[in-house]
C-alpha cells in the first residue's frame, strides 16, 4: 500500500518534534500537525517560562542579600507587564527555532487539529491522510476539578498571561507545578497560600525533603494549609471568596489550579483505530512505545510514564531509532534525574529514603542540613539540605537529593553517577571542591543513626 506519509506525528511537542526530526534524519517522509503552536507544553506554558518566572522572583530576596556585602540597592521596583512581554518574546523567538528546525530536516507542518480515523489513517482539515506510523505525542493538560466555581479559577496555562498580579492568589496543589507558582508568586509580592489536600507537599518525593521545602516556603512567607480542599468559588466585587470543605471561608484576588494535568486524548479519535487507554485516558503503551495497534505509538505525557520533557525527548528518540533506524531501543524510566524549582529548588535523583525502605533495602543514610556560605554575610536564614542514601550491601547510592541554590545544575552532574551505579566509596574517594556546597555530598563520614 502506498501512504502519503511514512509517519504522521500529532502534537509539535519536545518528543513529537524529536521522533519528527529524526525520523526524518533516516530517511522517513514526515509530517507533525500542531493546532495551537510548535513547541508543546514546555517551551510555550511550562517549563521555559516557568522558569523565566522563577528567575524574575528571585531578585527581591537577592536585593535583600546584596545589603550585607555591601551594596545598597535603591528604587527596586517590579513591573509584570515588561516581564509577560519580555517573556513571550523568548517564546516567541524559541518557536520560530523549533519550526525553522523541523523545516530544515525536511519535515512537512501542517496546522489544525488531527484526529485518528482508522490505523493508518488521520484527518486535517477535512481531509484524509494516510501514513506507514503514526506518533501521538499530543501531550497532557491541566485537570480541573469539578466544584461550584471552578470557571473563577485559571491553571498553570493562564498564569501566564495574567493582565495584572493580584494582592492575593490561593494556589491549590502539592505537585511540582503548584510549589513551583507558590514560589513564584510570593517572590514577586502576592500574599500567597498554597492549599493540598495530602499531609505534605511534594507527595512521592523523599518525606525528609518535603519536610525541609515546606518549612523554607513557610519562612519566605508562604501560608501553606494541608489537609484542606476547596469546596466552592464565589466572584465578588474584589475578587473571589473561597469556601474550604471544613466551611471556613477566604478573601482572594486569583484562584489558581494545579492539581495534576490528564493526557490530552478525548476526541482524538484513538478509539476508531482500536488504540487501548487506561484509566486517565492515556495511551497503553509497551517498552518502546508501540500501542495494541502496530501502526500506531506514542510518546511523553500522553502516555503518563513520566511527565518530563527531557523523557519525551528520548521516547521520541528511542521510536525514530528503532523505526526507522532498525536500532531497536527502550527508555529506562527507573532512574530519572530531576528537579523541582521551588523556592528553594530540589534536585533528586534515585530512591527516597522511604522507597528504598518499601523496597527492601537495608540503608545507611547520610544527611546534613546548614546554611550555605553565602547566607553568612546577607543573614538569609534559608537551609540547604542534602541527603545520600545508601545500600548496606553493596554501597552503592540509590539516592540522592538536594534542596538548595543551584540543585537542579548539581543533580544533572551528580545524576550521571548515579545512573552509572556510583558506590559509596566512590563518592569518598572524590577529592571535594572547597568551599561549594556540593562538596557535602563528597565529605559524609557517619551514616545517621536511625531515630534521629
Amino acid at each position: 500500500m502506498n501512504f502519503d506519509y511514512d509517519l504522521f506525528v500529532i502534537g509539535a511537542g519536545s518528543g513529537g518534534v524529536r521522533a519528527a526530526r529524526m525520523s526524518a534524519s533516516h530517511g522517513a517522509k514526515v509530517a507533525v500537525a500542531e493546532e495551537y503552536r510548535v513547541g508543546g507544553t514546555c517551551v510555550i506554558r511550562g517549563c521555559v517560562p516557568k522558569k523565566l518566572f522563577v528567575y524574575a522572583s528571585h531578585f527581591a530576596e537577592e536585593f535583600e542579600d546584596a545589603a550585607g556585602f555591601g551594596w545598597t540597592v535603591a528604587d527596586a521596583k517590579f513591573d509584570w507587564a515588561t516581564l509577560v512581554k519580555n517573556k513571550d518574546a523568548e517564546i516567541d523567538r524559541l518557536n520560530s527555532i523549533y519550526i525553522k528546525n523541523l523545516k530544515a530536516s525536511g519535515v512537512e507542518i501542517l496546522e489544525g487539529r488531527a484526529t485518528v480515523k482508522d490505523a493508518h489513517t488521520v484527518s486535517l482539515g477535512g481531509r484524509d491522510i494516510t501514513a506507514k506510523y503514526i506518533l501521538v505525542a499530543v501531550g497532557a493538560t491541566p485537570f480541573m476539578p469539578q466544584i461550584d466555581g471552578i470557571e473563577h479559577a485559571i491553571s498553570s496555562n493562564e498564569a501566564f498571561h495574567i493582565e495584572t498580579l493580584p494582592q492575593d492568589i490561593i494556589v491549590v496543589g502539592g505537585g511540582y507545578i503548584a510549589v513551583e507558582f507558590a514560589g513564584i508568586f510570593n517572590g514577586l509580592g502576592v500574599n500567597t497560600t498554597l492549599v493540598y489536600r495530602g499531609e505534605q507537599i511534594l507527595r512521592g518525593f523523599d518525606n525528609e525533603v518535603r519536610d525541609h521545602l515546606a518549612a523554607e516556603m513557610t519562612v519566605k512567607g508562604v501560608s501553606i494549609k494541608t489537609e484542606s480542599d476547596i469546596a466552592a468559588i464565589a466572584k465578588t466585587t474584589t475578587g473571589f471568596t473561597v469556601t474550604y470543605q471544613d466551611g471556613s471561608t477566604q478573601e482572594t484576588g486569583l484562584v489558581m489550579y494545579a492539581t495534576g494535568r490528564v493526557p490530552m486524548t478525548q476526541a482524538l479519535g484513538l478509539e476508531n483505530a482500536g488504540v487501548a487507554l487506561g484509566k486517565k485516558g492515556e495511551v497503553k503503551v509497551d517498552a518502546r512505545s508501540k500501542t495494541n495497534i502496530d501502526s500506531i505509538y506514542a510518546v511523553g505525557d500522553v502516555t503518563e510514564r513520566a511527565q518530563l520533557t527531557p523523557v519525551a525527548i528520548r521516547e521520541g528518540a528511542a521510536f525514530a531509532e528503532t523505526v526507522f533506524n532498525d536500532n531497536p531501543q527502550e527508555v529506562d524510566h527507573s532512574i530519572i534525574p530531576t528537579a523541582v524549582f521551588s523556592q528553594p529548588p530540589i534536585g533528586t535523583v534515585g530512591m527516597g529514603e522511604e522507597e528504598a525502605g518499601a523496597a527492601g533495602h537495608e540503608i545507611d543514610v547520610y544527611a546534613a542540613s546548614f546554611r550555605p556560605m553565602k547566607n553568612t554575610l546577607s543573614g538569609n536564614p534559608e537551609k540547604t539540605l542534602m541527603k545520600l542514601i545508601v545500600d548496606r550491601a553493596d554501597d552503592k547510592v540509590l539516592g540522592l537529593h538536594i534542596v538548595g541554590p543551584d540543585s537542579g545544575e548539581m543533580i544533572q552532574a551528580f545524576g550521571v553517577a548515579i545512573t552509572m551505579g556510583a558506590t559509596k566509596a566512590q563518592f569518598d574517594a572524590t577529592i571535594a571542591v572547597h568551599p561549594t556546597a556540593a562538596e557535602e555530598l563528597v565529605t559524609f563520614k557517619q551514616p545517621r543513626q536511625k531515630g534521629t
